[in-house]
């Protein structure tokens, strides 16, 4: 099994035609080791969210490619796509965006049952419900919780098909500060019990101190680490 998960390698894309033409990404190569905690900053309108679409399989570049888990996405028909991104990767969002209907258990079996998992997947959701602190939340409706413990939640389902990647969207945007950092928190625990990869697209650096790396996109552009960007914005 290779160590590397992700890796984008002269990854552009384009949009528009002619004169209208906007680089949204440029030449964009790095690449992601297993169990790396990363954080993907920049600022609005540099291109952070195209990258999230990018390494999301929610679109393709226009040239260069996108090695998931070792295989390459770009040749894949949306069929093949949609497929490999339910098995490889799980998200969080800004919004929790659970099923308010459904209990909280419930919620975070959905993405097993979608894939029609052979595993026991009830247990599967309640011990990640339990790891996530959450215990006494399991039977509740998901709208008679806080936003903290949707986040939580929310956590627990990208987990629970124990996906190579966990991508997620700002996903303090919509938290105050100290449930901000108890959700940074849990998901730090959670990827060193697990051994799992987080990739973290946010706006605001300070709510995550003491990441394994920080890749900023600056007009496009992808810069890996902070002495480079000092060099860049200085």
């Amino acid at each position: 099994m290779s160590d590397i998960v992700l890796e984008l390698q002269n990854v552009t894309r384009i949009f528009g035609e002619g004169d209208t033409q906007v680089k949204a990404l440029d030449d964009v190569s790095f690449s992601i080791k297993r169990g790396e905690f990363v954080l993907i900053v920049g600022s609005s309108g540099s291109g952070k969210s195209t990258l999230l679409n990018m390494i999301g399989l929610l679109d393709k570049p226009t040239s260069g490619k996108v090695i998931l888990d070792g295989k390459q996405t770009t040749t894949l028909n949306d069929g093949q796509v949609s497929q490999y991104r339910n098995e490889k990767l799980g998200f969080v969002f800004q919004f929790a965006n659970l099923l308010p209907d459904l209990t909280v258990l419930e919620n975070v079996m959905l993405p097993q049952q979608i894939q029609r998992s052979s595993e026991d997947i009830r247990q599967n959701a309640t011990d990640l419900l339990i790891k996530v602190g959450l215990e006494d939340q399991i039977n509740k409706r998901s709208n008679k919780i806080s936003g903290g413990q949707a986040q939580r939640a929310a956590i627990a389902r990208g987990l629970v098909n124990r996906p190579t990647i966990v991508l997620a969207d700002e996903p303090t945007g919509n938290l105050d500060s100290v449930t901000a950092g108890k959700v940074v928190k849990l998901a730090k625990t959670m990827a060193k019990e697990l051994n799992q990869t987080f990739i973290i697209v946010t706006h605001d650096r300070d709510q995550f101190p003491d990441v394994d790396r920080v890749i900023t996109i600056i007009d496009g552009k992808a810069f890996d680490g902070k002495e480079t960007i000092m060099e860049i914005t200085s």
